[in-house]
């Protein structure tokens, strides 16, 4: 076994903070809060050299020159600016939270819309080559759903019975959708954190 201390660390302490969840153990729950801070400090410090490792690769690419390297300095000054806004008025003040939800807000929907277009034209295209039940369903769904959210079928309601129910129904689909992924995503993190502590995977040995 490569690494047998580093495996043996982090198998320990797995099961100390999975039991100290499970077992009402005072002194194992206190250890349990001490190595979830570690690790949340941890985190923390990682995404900050993450961080930093970005700014550096688009100070680099600002300082070659390149012509077509237009958004580097932008987002360089973005960031310091909002760097230096949060530690002045700090992450819990109103105003700092105002602002920077009224420039993300925009920015996200605005997203959200080119993954609608590019989605219904992959959809369409996607149908051209590959034209079976699961590519129809697909387009169709896709299509149903820009349709029920443009907003074309809520004047219906009033003159088609059962309507406002067929539409709450359709509604729920992706809900159904989003918790099956979520599932699915709960039982791989449940199975990748059993192989950890039974040393099936060892990631952090290199």
């Amino acid at each position: 076994m490569r690494a047998p201390v580093t495996t043996a660390v982090a198998i320990a302490i797995g099961l100390i903070i999975l039991l100290g969840y499970f077992v009402p153990v005072p002194p194992l729950q206190a250890i349990r809060v001490i190595l979830l801070g570690w690790s949340v400090t941890l985190a923390g410090v990682l995404l900050l050299i993450g961080v930093l490792n970005l700014i550096g690769v688009y100070w680099r690419r600002f300082m070659r020159g390149k012509p077509a390297d237009y958004y580097s300095p932008y987002l360089i000054a973005a960031f310091l600016i909002t760097l230096a806004a949060g530690l002045w008025l700090g992450p819990g003040s109103s105003q700092f939270q105002r602002v920077v939800s009224a420039i993300q807000a925009p920015i996200e929907a605005s997203l959200l819309g080119v993954l609608a277009i590019s989605l219904s034209i992959a959809s369409l295209r996607l149908l051209r080559t590959r034209k079976n039940l699961m590519m129809i369903v697909f387009t169709f769904s896709v299509a149903l759903f820009l349709l029920m959210g443009s907003g074309f079928l809520s004047g219906l309601s009033e003159s088609i019975p059962l309507f406002d129910s067929l539409l709450a129904a359709l509604n729920r689909l992706p809900l159904a959708g989003i918790r099956g992924i979520l599932l699915g995503v709960a039982l791989g993190s449940l199975v990748t954190g059993l192989r950890i502590l039974l040393g099936v995977d060892r990631p952090y040995s290199g």
